[in-house]
């Protein structure tokens, strides 16, 4: 149905779906809410065209819109109600801000007129999510339905990416509009200044030890092919920033690890030698700066070349010598056009050597040695299984063992968010049917979200997701064990049967308690034609690669 031929009662409602039809909407995750009803009538009409995902839970919702936004980079699009509903779907809102990620979430809200007065579940979403949001606005005239949806979109998508929320009057969804034109919305990338790729080039002709960091969001896969060339004949090692390890084939010869939560002690040694590091797209944030004591300030000022595209971003934590507003994928497309004499082979190979020797697989004192899993996943899985992740102990085992092949493969929030890689999970497996897709979560991580196995099974979307149980908030746990020891308090878990819980759902489940069991398991999990869960037994005693729980209660006494 068209703005041509609409029915004798056109609402703000249903001019709002179509305004979501020309920007490319083709997936709604929504939680149902009284308080939008006219929209949920609207989409009623255009099932055919977008797909909507009911959840069991406003953050389930929330983050499979974000998981949206960074498999497609369009904006992933969540709906919920006013109120708890919105409260819930603030986690994915926050994960959205700290990734860059493009998403829009609509909220329900109460009528115009009760504003003010306490009504039910009455929030200002423009003061909640006023720090969380790029833009937290109130669509309080139907008349402006298309200029709104147009400016969500466009906040979402320029500059640096991130989350856009939209209140929704109820009694404005339901007044009469004239129809009117709206058009689609797509990002506006800057390119990099000649001047400034004149500048770089220099620099690399100068530069005895040179890094190429890359990380954040708005890439596209023909720029970093381009400059996965160009590092290549150049012999240049290039670092991730943390959990952005598919933007670059980590078995590629230039790749040398990446930053974040258990970084390679070498990797930290090297970064700290280079004279030159070309950072594109990535923030330097807290957990990829190492608590920001990555470099000093003198240092970064004297090394730090910092490519973003947001300008407020630059100079934000760290001093530049060379500062721009650019694209990534624009940027890097300049970049890899720049010719160097300049060759760095040595400098590459003993970073690479630093990294295989980090990421072999280690030994452990229980029966299931997650490096060994994770390190097997490429074998058992094939190149383009996309792997998401939430937090805790355990995707540090994942992060370091596991290699990334293709783009996308990963879906992990730099948020630190638990309970992200089951809903992550069902937005990847409806987007890529023909993909393994593999939700790895910890106990505590899994059943923050667990119920969100009901929305798998009901769209019959194969997900595998593997809980790796050591019966406690490993993390917490190790920080206790370090800075309070003897004084543990608050991580143990008494967890659930979760072969049961998965059956109960309708999904395949079985138990593993030892490594060796795992391939088979996967294996069966593949062919199961349901949605499925390994319950993976690990022991406490390994708490994190290379940490065992002996060796910190030993060295704290």
């Amino acid at each position: 149905m068209s703005a041509t031929d609409a029915p004798p009662h056109y609402t703000a409602a249903r001019a709002l779906v179509e305004a979501l039809l020309v920007q490319g909407v083709d997936h709604v995750f929504c939680v149902p809410g009284e308080s939008y009803l006219a929209v949920l009538n609207a989409l009623a009409d255009y099932r055919d065209r977008i797909r909507v995902i009911t959840c069991r839970h406003e953050a389930g919702a929330a983050n499979m819109a974000e998981a949206y936004g960074k498999l497609t980079g369009r904006p992933g699009i969540c709906m919920v109600t006013r109120g708890p509903g919105a409260t819930h779907a603030s986690v994915g809102v926050h994960t959205a801000q700290q990734d860059s990620t493009p998403m829009i979430l609509f909220v329900g809200q109460i009528a115009r007129g009760d504003r003010g007065r306490g009504a039910f579940q009455e929030v200002d979403y423009t003061q909640m999510f006023g720090s969380l949001a790029k833009l937290a606005i109130e669509l309080d005239d139907s008349k402006r339905v298309n200029e709104i949806v147009h400016r969500a979109f466009s906040t979402a998508l320029q500059g640096r990416r991130g989350p856009v929320v939209v209140a929704l009057p109820e009694d404005m969804l339901i007044e009469d509009v004239v129809p009117s034109p709206s058009l689609r919305v797509g990002p506006r990338p800057s390119g990099l200044a000649p001047s400034v790729a004149s500048q770089i080039a220099e620099r690399l002709e100068a530069a005895e030890r040179p890094l190429l960091l890359l990380g954040g969001s708005g890439w596209d896969n023909e720029a970093l092919s381009a400059l996965k060339d160009w590092a290549e004949i150049l012999r240049l090692p290039v670092v991730l920033s943390f959990r952005r390890k598919d933007l670059w084939d980590n078995e590629h010869a230039c790749y040398v690890g990446d930053l974040g939560l258990g970084t390679n002690p070498k990797l930290l040694e090297r970064i700290g030698a280079a004279d030159l590091i070309l950072a594109i797209g990535a923030r330097l944030g807290e957990n990829a700066s190492q608590g920001y004591s990555l470099l000093t300030q003198e240092e970064a000022a004297e090394r730090l070349i910092h490519i973003l595209a947001e300008p407020g971003e630059i100079g934000r934590v760290w001093p530049t010598s060379i500062g721009a507003v650019a694209n990534p994928s624009e940027a890097a497309s300049t970049i890899a056009q720049i010719s160097i004499r300049r060759r760095w082979e040595a400098w590459r190979a003993a970073a690479r050597l630093d990294y295989e020797n980090f990421s072999a697989p280690i030994k452990v004192s229980g029966e299931v040695n997650l490096s060994e899993i994770f390190q097997q996943f490429q074998a058992l899985l094939g190149p383009d299984a996309i792997i998401c992740n939430g937090a805790g102990n355990y995707a540090a085992w994942l992060h370091r063992f596991h290699r990334h092949r293709t783009r996308p493969s990963q879906l992990a929030p730099t948020s630190g968010a638990m309970g992200y890689g089951l809903p992550a999970s069902i937005t990847a497996k409806l987007l890529y049917p023909d993909r393994d897709v593999i939700a790895v979560a910890g106990d505590g991580c899994f059943l923050m979200i667990g119920q969100e196995l009901a929305t798998a099974v009901q769209n019959e979307v194969n997900i595998i997701v593997v809980v790796v149980d050591n019966g406690s908030y490993g993390t917490i746990r190790m920080h206790q064990e370090t800075q309070y020891p003897g004084r543990t308090i608050a991580t143990d878990l008494r967890n659930p049967d979760f072969v049961a819980f998965a059956r109960a759902f309708g999904a395949w489940a079985t138990r593993v308690e030892r490594s060796e069991a795992f391939p088979a398991a996967l294996a069966q999990a593949r062919k199961a034609g349901l949605p499925a869960l390994i319950h993976l037994v690990t022991s406490i005693e390994d708490i994190a690669p290379g940490r065992s729980m002996s060796d910190l209660q030993a060295r704290t006494r």
